[in-house]
């Protein structure tokens, strides 16, 4: 990183000018921060001063435009001064504020820093940013960014100050992260499809944070060199103790550890000052099945998609709406009634269920103090566990909870489908799942996807595959013999005949229940399961869809997109239609 620059609080030899709101002031500028201008009107002089007898009294009650606009103008002109003690001063943590904004100069290196202080909406106020990185021997460059502030009033005193967050200083910026400029910690990375093809952001826009976990991971070994560049390093995750964990078992506080760890999300390069050498590293994704993914996604909010080959566990294609986060892979959500594969696998292998047979499935079964009951309070008389299945009746599931262990459900997900042990090696950050062993209530809610069960798509998709073949594969995004890493396996493989039984399942959901509709012309080697997995405040479920087709298995969800046929289902079978 080269010596650090101490950060002048004061440069009185260099005053100059500064126009705020049409006035011109005597203005301290300097230090690493360089020159500055703040633009965008209201001084703080503009708002007035209190009395003598104002000056005891906590002012309570909401914001003025006035001290929003004066707390927001008196943090920028301190920022822009290079004054970072004063900038620290005007926020409600000045400890942390201060050592947000001297990283700011010092590991970040930008200068000439000029902020704009745009719109005001409520306690909230937009500012831009423009200034110059440059780094030893290379030539400067501009970067320019938007970010935006929330002025709050201090509790003990009334006075307004800037509510501190990492975002302020940059929107990337997280608890613990930091912006510095230097060589990269890892030289970039060429990542090509499976075909060879390069794989851009820019033509797939889902790919931009899982290339920048390919980069992380494999940067230094795939014979790259780094170049010199702006970054968000972020924070080391750091993981919750076990005596913060009020499970009931060991595994719940390791899959709460391996959440916080696999939702750290990679470096990001902001600005390159000089271009480093590509190592190039293989991936196992289809480059059309990856488009038709991106296309399918960007036609829903909040959907997420992934498409892997049950025989192999090679990853075909993962796609999201939103690029900024990839919750098909990372993602921790209650797969609602997909989650409902796994538990007629353990209903059919502890001879609590059978495919043909008879099995309730009443309005209403009431567990450990609740009551849960079917959509639309619908019942099945004299059906078979096979029609349950098919319409996705939850009390056909929840009547079984008095028969199980505490710990039946997590055993079945470990052991069969191999997921919740935090031990999936893909070639970028997952989160692997988790099934954490509860007791009452909670334990029924987890037989059908709710309660403390969280799976996301590539889990999902997981789920459907090993139920096709029998046995698990971990999915993988680059090749084991790249890295000589080890997958994950799991304990053992799934009885033959509850295989036989859970295709049976699967086989008559697609044709003719809960999932016909989406799967329609896909048969026969093919097999669905729907789910919608109720979420406090929202208005509707999240929708869930995942199926097989030949030697495709696929798994989607939409948030807040309502039944999982209609939403996430159009979208899955898209992309088995177009890998067929």
């Amino acid at each position: 990183m080269g010596k650090r620059r101490r950060v002048a609080e004061e440069n009185s030899s260099n005053k100059r000018p500064l126009v705020v709101g049409g006035l011109i002031a005597a203005v301290v500028g300097g230090g690493a921060f360089g020159a500055y201008a703040l633009f965008g009107g209201g001084a703080v002089a503009e708002d007035g001063s209190s009395s003598a007898s104002d000056a005891d009294a906590v002012k309570t009650g909401p914001l003025s435009a006035a001290e929003v606009r004066t707390a927001a103008t008196t943090f920028l002109t301190a920022w822009q001064d290079g004054s970072v003690t004063k900038a620290a001063a005007a926020t409600d943590d000045a400890a942390a504020a201060k050592a947000a904004l001297t990283g700011f100069g010092e590991d970040g290196r930008i200068t000439d820093v000029t902020l704009t202080r745009g719109k005001r909406s409520g306690d909230a106020v937009a500012f831009s940013v423009k200034g110059t990185v440059s780094y030893k021997g290379t030539t400067g460059k501009p970067l320019a960014y938007e970010s935006s502030l929330t002025v709050v009033r201090n509790a003990k005193d009334g006075k307004p100050l800037v509510g501190w967050k990492p975002s302020v200083v940059h929107p990337d910026l997280g608890e613990g992260d930091r912006l510095v400029t230097g060589e990269a910690g890892t030289p970039p990375v060429k990542a090509l499809d499976r075909d060879g093809g390069e794989l851009t952001a820019a033509e797939y826009p889902s790919l931009g944070t899982v290339l920048d976990g390919l980069r992380e991971k494999y940067g230094k070994t795939a014979g790259g060199k780094a170049g010199i560049e702006l970054r968000v390093v972020r924070a080391k995750a750091t993981e919750s103790s076990e005596s913060s964990e009020s499970s009931d078992s060991k595994d719940a506080s390791k899959a709460s550890k391996s959440e916080d760890a696999d939702q750290k999300a990679p470096d990001k390069t902001l600005l390159e000052l000089s271009k480093g050498t590509p190592g190039t590293l293989k991936t196992t994704l289809s480059p059309s099945l990856q488009k038709t993914a991106e296309k399918q996604v960007s036609a829903k909010k909040q959907a997420s998609v992934v498409v892997m080959r049950p025989s192999t566990g090679e990853i075909l294609a993962v796609a999201n709406s939103n690029p900024n986060f990839n919750v098909a892979f990372q993602g921790s959500l209650a797969p609602g009634s997909t989650m409902k594969i796994v538990t007629s696998a353990m209903l059919i292998e502890e001879g609590l269920a059978s495919s043909d047979k008879p099995h309730p499935c009443p309005k209403y079964e009431t567990y450990g103090g609740w009551k849960f009951q079917n959509v639309d309070k619908f019942k099945i008389d004299g059906g078979t566990f096979k029609s349950s299945f098919a319409a996705s009746c939850n009390t056909a599931f929840i009547s079984q909870a008095k028969k199980l262990d505490n710990d039946s459900l997590t055993k079945e997900t470990q052991q069969v489908f191999g997921l919740g042990l935090n031990n999936w090696s893909v070639g970028v950050p997952t989160f692997d799942g988790a099934v954490p062993v509860q007791s009452d209530a909670q334990m029924a809610a987890s037989l059908i996807g709710q309660g403390g069960v969280r799976m996301n798509p590539l889990n999902m998709a997981s789920v459907v595959a090993t139920a096709k073949t029998g046995e698990f594969k971990q999915p993988y995004l680059v090749a084991p013999s790249v890295d000589d890493r080890s997958l994950a396996t799991a304990s053992r493989k799934m009885p033959s005949k509850v295989q036989t039984q859970l295709r049976d399942l699967l086989q008559y959901t697609a044709a003719a229940g809960s999932a016909a509709e989406p799967m329609a012309g896909l048969g026969p080697d093919f097999g669905a399961k729907t789910g919608s997995a109720e979420v406090d405040g929202q208005k509707k479920p999240n929708g869930w869809f995942t199926a097989w087709k030949g030697d495709l298995a696929s798994a989607g969800v939409v948030q807040q997109g309502g039944r999982g046929g209609k939403s996430a289902g159009p979208i899955v079978a898209a992309l088995l239609k177009a890998g067929s």
